[in-house]
């Protein structure tokens, strides 16, 4: 019966370690600094999007309205 004990300690102390460890590891991402928006206003409204050769080929394959 006492083993039955000790493995039950066993457990429940595994448990709460684990509990413990997972409670530790998701607050150390909320714990880093904000990074401030370096870009510029004009890097901000630039377009992005260009319509490559890649991307008409994909619109074509998958029949999208050009």
């Amino acid at each position: 019966m006492k083993s039955d004990r000790k493995t039950a300690l066993g457990r429940r102390l595994f448990l709460r370690t684990l509990g413990a460890g997972a409670a530790a590891a998701a607050a150390v991402p909320l714990a880093t600094d904000a990074e401030a928006d370096n870009a510029s206003e004009d890097e901000k409204r630039k377009a992005r999007y260009r319509e490559s050769e890649e991307v008409k080929t994909y619109y074509r394959v998958n029949r999208y309205p050009t």
